[in-house]
């Protein structure tokens, strides 16, 4: 069964009954519990959610039947195997119709016990991941794009992070991308196979937080009518990334710190320890150094979390990614909008690279997007782009230009303020305004910049 451990309940008011059953399933590796009848099984069913349970029909007081309606009427979607040495065809119907999912007769042949045991897992396992994508935790894995030097750096450093259990604390502004390398630090794990969790802090209540966290027992609180795992059970063998971290409240951060040192956590309104195998992947546009310091976040969490610290750059600062990202974007919505990919034209491109971009990826992302949408022609104008693009253009030396000569203009007054600057370099030059210099070159030629000529060993 692998180096993971399935978490098998027997249920059976037969002591020699549970010891045979019990030996053979520690031999074939699994973690085995025990109940000793209905009433117990039920109780360890919520309690430790087991992989599969192995359920006796016939017990006194609360019998197997009466333990399978009870899942059923709560809710608990448990994977359950009938085992009863009153094997007749009724009682299989019966069983199945309550929820069972197979019927396996005593004596226990070993053989036949392992078949149904490993299909019983392999069920579970799809239902388990069915669950990820119903609630969207799965996501899609989207490649790095950038060809800036500090981006590839970081990413070598998250690229050996990511064979490690450590937990990595990404840094940077919204919208740079920590989400993005996060999943690619989990993609790139041995945990790639298992769920890889997102949970938002600062958008969900702090009152429902911890339940979202950790789970909760049913009769926790009102309206906790059945139990809940949270999201750090749901994550058992993959990655949870917390974002906004920064924003935890103090109330939660001691339960995340036990969860972060000894890997275990008691669900709301529960009181057994839940052992998790999960990578934890922090995000924060926040000064968490100035958070400790004013008392608002536990340094010794802080340091549990900043065992590798990645800091993301702005986009203002990555410049040369630009190209790259836009033709990424253009390509990603015109295929969810089936639509032909479309080309910008060198005046909206113009505008997109003068820009400063407040809001990073996130924003660019959500420019191209909405000019893909607005624009009818195979083209992308300059009248497709955000009304606060345009507006950043330097207003003084365009005033009453019409508008393709003041952008024309916008060039011309960029290129020589970063050749003033490099000293007439267009390597600098270059470098300074996020251009390739190839590029460069050709923008002075066709912007007939002629008196702005690079020294005399960087002619060509």
């Amino acid at each position: 069964m692998g180096e993971y451990r399935a978490k098998i309940l027997i249920v059976d008011d037969d002591p020699s009954a549970r010891k045979i059953l019990q030996s053979r399933l520690r031999m074939m590796q699994c973690e085995v519990l025990v109940a000793s009848g209905g009433a117990e099984g039920l109780e360890q069913i919520r309690r430790e959610t087991p992989s599969v349970v192995l359920l006796d029909l016939q017990m006194p007081r609360v019998s197997g039947m009466d333990v399978l309606k009870a899942l059923k009427r709560e809710g608990l979607e448990t994977t359950v195997i009938v085992v009863t040495a009153h094997a007749t065809i009724e009682a299989a119907v019966e069983a199945m119709r309550e929820g069972a999912y197979d019927f396996v007769t005593k004596p226990v042949d070993a053989t036949h016990l392992e078949v149904v045991l490993s299909k019983a897992l392999e069920r579970e396992a799809l239902r388990e991941q069915n669950r990820f994508l119903r609630t969207e935790v799965q996501g899609r894995f989207v490649e790095i794009v950038t060809e800036n030097p500090a981006m590839k750096s970081l990413i070598q450093v998250a690229r050996r992070a990511a064979a490690s259990n450590s937990t990595i604390l990404l840094l940077g502004e919204s919208g740079t991308g920590k989400e993005v390398v996060a999943r690619t630090v989990h993609h790139w794990s041995p945990r790639a196979d298992s769920p890889f969790v997102v949970v938002n802090c600062v958008a969900i209540p702090e009152q429902l937080l911890e339940s979202e966290l950790f789970g909760h027992e049913k009769g926790a609180f009102t309206g906790a009518h059945q139990l809940r795992k949270g999201k750090f059970e749901v994550a058992d063998r993959g990655t949870v990334f917390l974002d906004e971290i920064g924003e935890i409240p103090a109330s939660i951060q001691a339960k995340l710190l036990r969860v972060l040192q000894y890997h275990e956590f008691e669900r709301v309104g529960g009181t057994r320890s839940i052992k998790t195998d999960i990578r934890v992947i922090a995000a924060t546009n926040g000064d968490l150094d100035r958070a400790v310091k004013e008392g608002r976040f536990r340094e010794d969490l802080y340091y549990r979390l900043n065992v590798v610290s990645i800091k993301l750059p702005p986009l203002r600062e990555r410049k040369e990614d630009l190209a790259g990202l836009i033709e990424f974007f253009l390509e990603k919505h015109a295929a969810e909008l089936k639509q032909h990919p479309k080309r910008l034209t060198p005046e909206a491109l113009d505008c997109l690279f003068a820009y400063s971009w407040p809001g990073n990826v996130r924003e660019l992302e959500n420019v191209i997007e909405r000019a893909m949408v607005l624009s009818w022609r195979d083209e992308i104008g300059v009248e497709s782009l955000p009304v606060q693009i345009i507006s950043s253009l330097p207003r003084e030396p365009l005033r009453g230009k019409a508008f393709h000569d003041a952008v024309r203009e916008f060039k011309r007054w960029m290129i020589r303020d970063a050749l003033r600057q490099s000293q007439g370099s267009q390597t600098r030059a270059a470098e300074l305004l996020g251009l390739q210099r190839t590029y460069l070159a050709k923008l002075i030629r066709l912007l007939e910049l002629k008196s702005e000529r690079p020294p005399d060993h960087e002619r060509s």
